[in-house]
């Protein structure tokens, strides 16, 4: 029965996709049976296929093992701080329990530094290009559209570089996917933070966010053509136009250098963003909380919870996990999806949901799909086209929408595939 609820919750979002959109003209059939297809077959041979389960297991296991290693260079300089709860250093210190800052943004800076390696040697470019003949064949988009997409795969907001001489000349409706998939998906550089909040709990939860990541591609599609449909002729059209490398590293010690300057960079632009975003959530509160409510005083995060209920009713959620996951869904638009991964974290290890929710968030939150984001990548694709800077504020908001819908999408998609079983969680 919950499942059919998923199975229903797929097409009522991609509903709502079209109404917020106006009821544009002409719906984007093509997309729409494209990226429904696609979604349905990669969710089925993620979930159903056993030699696509245990390639799950070996991508899930491949990315455990980097952060441990990568984890050296964190405990060489904090310490016990950087030693996750339980664990003792070589020495006997014992970690002080749970450190955000040393523990986890570390990872991000570790991670930029390899995927900018591997940039460097060329590993992840054919990668990038099958994913993108993949989405231009199956998604009707245009090449510069899918080469974006697949990139975020892999990237941020910096994959806006790989189609970088098409952007002033891309329409809006191209503007409006490539924002959308930037904040649909996870990049590689973050992904290790979630795989921390929840790997204890979900120890296979590495593999499935690769998987929520590739599956938000054509989610993404689906809603942004829906709520903007293309009226123009891309540039692009008929063909996945060359990956563009910008200025190479002079050797791969050049690319991880830079490629560390950029997660320090990040590192620590997360880090000031909680620190504002958080206090400023705190302030709010603090003046709703003089308002009583049958749920306990009034604050920013019922709020949110009671706006995104029925959302939550779509995905195929538990009666008796609706309210809470309604509330992490809320926290994601504002507090971004750390705060919201970790809380999910933090209600699995308590068992205070069921695994099925587990699941269904795990993929639910997978993407940059908050307001803090929103400026970040109109900003960033804005300073390498100056002149479309008003498009992207113009389709910013409308991507925020697009991007959120999408990743409830994938959520749902879990839930269609989710009949129980430890051997999905990896337990």
């Amino acid at each position: 029965m919950l499942n059919m609820g998923s199975l229903l919750g797929f097409p009522a979002l991609a509903l709502l996709a079209w109404v917020a959109g106006g009821l544009r003209r002409p719906v984007p059939w093509r997309t729409v049976v494209g990226s429904s297809a696609l979604m349905f077959a990669l969710g089925l041979v993620v979930f159903r296929l056993g030699p696509a389960r245990a390639a799950l297991v070996w991508i899930n296991d491949a990315v455990v093992a980097a952060l441990s290693a990568g984890n050296a260079g964190a405990r060489f300089l904090f310490g016990p701080l950087a030693l996750s709860p339980g664990q003792t250093s070589a020495s006997g210190e014992p970690s002080i329990g749970f450190v955000l800052a040393a523990q986890v943004l570390p990872a991000v800076i570790f991670f930029a530094a390899l995927m900018a390696a591997l940039y460097h040697l060329r590993l992840v470019q054919p990668v990038l290009r099958l994913f993108a003949k993949l989405f231009h064949r199956t998604l009707d988009l245009s090449g510069a559209e899918s080469l974006a997409g697949s990139s975020n795969i892999f990237l941020g907001v910096e994959s806006a570089m790989t189609v970088r001489p098409y952007l002033e000349r891309m329409t809006r409706s191209e503007l409006l996917t490539l924002l959308t998939c930037g904040m649909s998906t996870v990049a590689s550089t973050t992904l290790a933070m979630y795989v921390m909040f929840l790997q204890g709990e979900f120890p296979l939860i590495a593999g499935h966010m690769v998987s929520a990541s590739v599956l938000s591609i054509p989610a993404a599609a689906m809603v942004s053509k829906l709520i903007l449909p293309e009226t123009g002729i891309p540039e692009t059209l008929g063909t996945v136009p060359p990956i563009d490398e910008g200025q190479r590293a002079s050797n791969t010690m050049d690319a991880l250098a830079a490629g560390a300057w950029d997660g320090l960079r990040l590192a620590a632009g997360i880090a000031t963003l909680l620190i504002a975003v958080l206090g400023v959530v705190a302030l709010c509160d603090l003046a709703l909380g003089w308002i009583p409510t049958a749920e306990g005083p009034l604050s920013l995060r019922l709020i949110l919870g009671w706006a995104f209920t029925p959302l939550a009713w779509l995905l195929g959620i538990e009666v008796k996990d609706v309210a809470e996951a309604a509330r992490i869904l809320g926290e994601r638009l504002v507090l971004t999806e750390v705060v919201a991964y970790r809380h999910l974290g933090e209600l699995a290890a308590q068992e205070a949901v069921s695994p099925r929710t587990v699941v269904i968030l795990s993929y639910a939150l997978c993407g940059f799909a908050h307001v803090a984001s929103m400026g970040i990548f109109v900003g960033g694709v804005a300073a390498l086209a100056p002149s479309r800077r008003g498009d992207l504020a113009a389709v910013g908001p409308r991507a925020l929408l697009a991007s959120t819908l999408a990743t409830l999408m994938t959520g749902a998609l879990a839930g269609v595939y989710y009949h129980g079983g430890p051997q999905i969680l990896g337990l």
